[in-house]
């Protein structure tokens, strides 16, 4: 039963993850969209939002 309720955990995270990931690629790309950033720029700008997020933050909200 313990690898199960892992698996579970780790599917969580994995979740908490993606879903972090879509709102700061979201987020990223609103504001730089309004900001006047042509597409390209937009998109650089969702992907660096993705990698600015603090996964450790999401860790400790995941558990």
């Amino acid at each position: 039963m313990k690898n199960e309720d892992q698996q579970y955990t780790r599917k969580e995270l994995a979740e908490s993850v993606r879903k972090a990931c879509i709102g700061a690629a979201r987020e990223g790309f609103k504001d730089a969209s309004m900001s006047g950033l042509c597409t390209e720029g937009a998109i650089e700008a969702a992907v660096s939002s993705m990698q600015k997020l603090d996964l450790e933050m999401i860790i400790q909200e995941t558990r």
